[in-house]
């Protein structure tokens, strides 16, 4: 009988150094936009560039973002006993989401949750992305299961905004 071992990847948006040169990004961001128009797959200078962005070093000054998630996600985790824990990014920021899946089976996890920071509905990343790339890696992994937590209940969000904003009124 297979024992399940439980892991959770958390995936926030990434954001960009600011000490990345901004040529970087704005090409980056052209080469995707030619790539998409065309429905082409990446080009090896488009991938080069992503990775360059997403493995800049970062700090707590030079990346706030990441250094917010991670602290989310150590929030995040101390609610999860037992459970693996990686965290994720969509863009300019590692690991992939691919990679921190990969990391959590490296680690044996059999059932995998992924959840996001993006709570809306209508954005790309969570609705097309995020869905898009678990169906990629299913079939490289069968024996392990991959959920996504989405949609969020939108109820629950408007709940803690309000609560929220009690805080400050």
């Amino acid at each position: 009988m297979r024992t399940e071992k439980r892991g959770v990847v958390l995936v926030g948006h990434g954001g960009i150094p600011k000490d990345c040169p901004q040529e970087f990004v704005t090409k980056l961001k052209r080469l995707e936009t030619q790539r998409r128009a065309a429905k082409l797959q990446p080009s090896r200078e488009e991938i080069e560039l992503d990775q360059t962005i997403r493995r800049w070093p970062r700090t707590a000054a030079t990346d706030p973002y990441r250094d917010g998630l991670e602290a989310v996600a150590a929030q995040l985790r101390s609610q999860l006993e037992g459970v693996l824990f990686g965290i994720a990014f969509n863009e300019f920021c590692a690991p992939t989401l691919e990679e921190a899946v990969e990391d959590l089976i490296q680690k044996g996890a059999t059932q995998i949750t992924v959840t996001t920071t993006m709570f809306t509905p209508g954005g790309s990343h969570s609705e097309i992305e995020i869905p898009e790339i678990i169906d990629h890696l299913r079939p490289r992994h069968p024996g392990v299961e991959l959920r996504y937590a989405w949609p969020f209940d939108l109820k629950q969000i408007a709940g803690t905004l309000v609560e929220q904003i009690r805080r400050f009124s």
